[in-house]
């Protein structure tokens, strides 16, 4: 499933690298101690967080993820965003809290396979 797809079902906003939402999502990881991301997400993730600063993108290019999805409305910091931009990190923002975020993502992502 392409991050395009998820953006529409759940009608997320898109704040960086538009032209990234054909990248493919093959599962998903949730989690705000970014030593727990890099520990145990996976390349293709679609990344959960409620955290806004730039080492978010860091992580998330490391990872190969496919994308961050920020919950509960919370925006990217100003030089998160920039740097996403460079680096080409899709982003988006979603009103939901991350245990429902999470639970349809996983839902659309089994319907799939």
């Amino acid at each position: 499933m392409d991050i395009e797809t998820i953006v529409k079902k759940l009608n997320l906003k898109v704040r960086s690298a538009s032209d990234r939402l054909k990248n493919n999502v093959t599962g998903g990881y949730t989690g705000d101690l970014l030593s727990d991301v890099m520990a145990n997400s996976h390349e293709g993730d679609i990344w959960i967080t409620r955290q806004v600063h730039q080492n978010i993108v860091a992580i998330a290019t490391l990872k190969e993820h496919a994308g961050i999805i920020l919950v509960n409305s919370c925006e990217p910091a100003t030089d998160t965003l920039e740097k996403a931009v460079k680096e080409n990190v899709p982003i988006m923002v979603s009103n939901l809290p991350a245990f429902e975020l999470t639970g349809k993502i996983y839902n659309l992502l089994a319907e799939k396979k």
